[in-house]
């Protein structure tokens, strides 16, 4: 072809654009293959596959399928942190707190079905490959135990609770509340109402 000339730019800039591209790539096949097949069933190369990539490709931008996860587990965990913010508002009481916290989290579980169950894998899974982390639902506890001293602060809660305790006592409660809601078919409604009335119960000042 006379007179034209043809340009392969293989320069670094070039590169490192395709990077954030395949990263959001793998990051979406891997939180599909976590939902659906789990932690254990799902392998580095079953993530690069999903994503349309090469196999090498997942380790330019995680050491091992562990690291994946964890990135994975903390997406979700940012997503439903703006999720809860987005439904609480300032001034709110402790009541009203705890209500658009647990319909907050009701409604990104119904919006994003499995990630949830997916990311609070047991710890001790992950934790067999490497560094001991901080699961999700510890993390979640500590957000509580937040809320928990805010509201002794204010006098709205117990002043003599220890809120790290009562933190995870509250995530542990929903997390199985919830299960045994879901199997036996009970409202969103429902579950909400008598947790926070029980939580409100639970947490009255002295």
């Amino acid at each position: 072809m006379s007179g034209t000339a043809i340009i392969l730019d293989s320069s670094p800039i070039s590169s490192n654009r395709r990077k954030p591209e395949s990263l959001a790539r793998l990051k979406q096949a891997a939180r599909k293959l976590f939902v659906e097949r789990g932690y254990d069933a799902t392998r580095p190369q079953d993530i690069a596959r999903e994503a349309g990539l090469g196999h090498g490709t997942f380790y330019l931008h995680y050491p091992d399928k562990r690291a994946c996860f964890l990135s994975f587990v903390d997406d979700a965990r940012r997503e439903l942190d703006a999720h809860v913010g987005a439904h609480r508002s300032p001034g709110q009481t402790l009541e009203q707190r705890i209500s658009a916290t647990l319909h907050a989290i009701y409604d990104y579980s119904d919006s994003h079905p499995g990630v949830l169950r997916a990311a609070m894998t047991d710890e001790a899974v992950i934790d067999a490959e490497g560094v001991e982390v901080r699961s999700l639902l510890t993390q979640w506890g500590a957000e509580w135990a937040d809320m928990v001293r805010q509201a002794a602060r204010d006098g709205s809660a117990c002043r003599s609770f220890d809120a790290g305790i009562i933190g995870q006592a509250i995530v542990g409660a929903l997390h199985q509340t919830s299960r045994e809601a879901h199997r036996t078919g009970r409202s969103r409604a429902a579950l909400v109402e008598n947790l926070t009335r029980f939580l409100i119960r639970a947490l009255k000042p002295d």
